[in-house]
């Protein structure tokens, strides 16, 4: 089990060479940093606490400096638990750049989903209207609130309320590409969560030892055929030597 923490930058697409087009998360992956191991014999389980995104003094507190303090390192804004690792490979304050994944793994993907504020039941709940004529007066309303013996809303009952804004996991997305360059993840697929929201891409537990062989993608660089100027000095001045001075041509 291996992670690292990301901030989503946004979708885009990708082409591979032989014409398919495929459609990726673009994830920027500034390097983390380890701020805390923990233990079995210490905390009962063990883990590694991931930290990126760095955070001026003034606008952090006295305890958050502390404990970014004690891995030599800045305060930071967004830190994560990665249970599952083998915590003899770590060290805290060590750093885990974005070259800890290869294209073509797989992976989870945890972010916050979008938050939509109050929905009702068909938008919240996928749940079906009522005759919109005949003066049925029932449109868009919740139904039947339950049975008649209980005399009470039953628990779990689905109903109008907040949407969104929570914890969810996208498992088994595909590592298309790995930019060690800017430090960017492309990822098959969406990932949870609006544009600048934090990520988090752990090894995917249903598939731990799976990889998929890597897309070979369409590079847009251009590349430009540099010719030696020394050779092209020689013939420039082979060229000018054959050519007969303005006194020759007089005496001719």
């Amino acid at each position: 089990m291996k992670g690292i923490l990301g901030k989503k930058v946004g979708m885009t697409q990708v082409f591979t060479k032989e014409g398919k087009l495929i459609p990726v998360t673009v994830i920027e992956v500034e390097p983390n940093v380890v701020t805390q191991i923990k233990t079995v014999e210490k905390d009962g389980y063990d883990a590694i606490q991931l930290a990126t995104d760095t955070v001026r003094e003034n606008l952090s507190n006295k305890p958050a400096i502390g404990h970014t303090k004690k891995a030599n390192t800045t305060p930071k804004r967004f830190l994560k638990e990665i249970r599952g690792v083998n915590v003899n490979d770590y060290t805290l304050g060590q750093t885990i750049s974005v070259d800890v994944f290869e294209a073509g793994e797989i992976v989870d993907v945890t972010g916050t989903s979008k938050g939509k504020g109050f929905q009702g039941v068909i938008k919240r709940h996928n749940q079906s209207r009522g005759p919109m004529g005949h003066g049925s007066q029932y449109h868009r309303g919740v139904g039947s609130l339950g049975t008649m013996l209980p005399m009470h809303v039953l628990k779990g009952k689905k109903m109008p309320g907040q949407m969104g804004n929570v914890q969810r996991t996208v498992q088994n997305l595909e590592i298309i590409s790995v930019d060690t360059e800017n430090n960017v993840i492309l990822v098959k697929g969406n990932v949870p969560g609006p544009k600048k929201s934090f990520v988090m891409i752990r090894t995917a537990v249903k598939k731990k030892d799976a990889k998929n062989a890597a897309a070979d993608l369409i590079t847009y660089v251009e590349v430009v055929e540099e010719t030696p100027t020394a050779e092209v000095n020689e013939e420039v001045a082979t060229e000018v030597a054959e050519e007969p001075t303005t006194e020759e041509k007089t005496e001719e």
